[in-house]
């Protein structure tokens, strides 16, 4: 009961409800691509459903990271190819190398899919679409990646563990608010579906560089260092403003160029 109670306990209970929005931001990234390759009727249910569920396995993961923390900064094994690679991988660090592995090429092969469109009108025509079952299950997998970075995060702040479960739970239910009108908006944005692409590989980048870093991972005798979350929101703020005034610069334009043959018009 004085735990509840303890101011100090709600101040850290807001503190990590800000650091999941904050982080949960590229997850919900993942979540609009993933589940828009479900039929379009079934595509909010594998939303809510795989959040849900990751929300489910969050509260597990909490209970064995908070279990097996100190285990998890011990090195699973080494490799050592003296002047070529070495690392000494613990569970954090294949998690981060793999997981942020993964993002990458998720987020290249639907640049890949946007490049490869002849006409914009077909850039929603059916492809190789995905089950239900497979799409909810990348998003839970995806999503306990995602939050791992935040959960240790959370268990350095605080070991109180109703804490860390009502900040898991109430980002969760803010996530499943939020999915759909994201999804919506990325729809009708294609631009922004672009920078949202973008943003998650260097999303990749910045988990393998992390997971690099906590190996101890070193390539041709040069240290793989973790890229800072400093550059990493510096890169994300300029990608928008540039996008942004492109867009702008080339709304004028047309104007412009309308307004030109508009004029020109009457001379003919």
């Amino acid at each position: 009961m004085e735990s509840i109670l303890a101011l100090e306990n709600w101040f850290t209970l807001m503190m990590l409800i800000l650091l999941q929005a904050v982080l949960g931001f590229d997850n919900l990234l993942y979540i609009s691509i993933e589940s828009g390759r479900v039929a379009p009727a079934k595509q909010q249910l594998v939303r809510r459903a795989g959040i849900g569920l990751a929300i489910l396995f969050r509260l597990v993961l909490m209970f064995v990271v908070l279990g097996l923390i100190n285990r998890f900064a011990l090195p699973m094994f080494n490799i050592a190819w003296n002047g070529v690679f070495e690392g000494a991988f613990t569970f954090h660090a294949l998690v981060s190398i793999l997981g942020g592995a993964f993002i990458m090429w998720t987020a290249t092969k639907e640049i890949m899919h946007l490049l490869a469109v002849d006409h914009v009108e077909n850039i929603d025509a059916p492809r190789a679409t995905k089950s239900v079952g497979s799409a909810i299950a990348l998003i839970v997998f995806m999503n306990l990646i995602f939050s791992f970075d935040s959960l240790l995060s959370a268990i350095a702040l605080t070991h109180v563990v109703w804490v860390i479960a009502a900040a898991i739970i109430i980002s969760g239910i803010m996530m499943i608010a939020l999915a759909d009108q994201v999804s919506v908006f990325l729809k009708k944005n294609r631009m922004f579906e672009v920078i949202g692409l973008f943003i998650l590989f260097i999303v990749g980048v910045l988990l393998v560089s992390e997971g690099g870093h906590l190996a101890h991972m070193e390539l041709f005798n040069h240290k793989v260092e973790a890229m800072s979350k400093a550059s990493f929101y510096f890169v994300i703020f300029v990608m928008v403003i540039v996008s942004v005034v492109q867009t702008r610069y080339r709304n004028k334009l047309e104007k412009l160029r309308s307004a030109e043959h508009g004029e020109a018009a009457p001379a003919q």
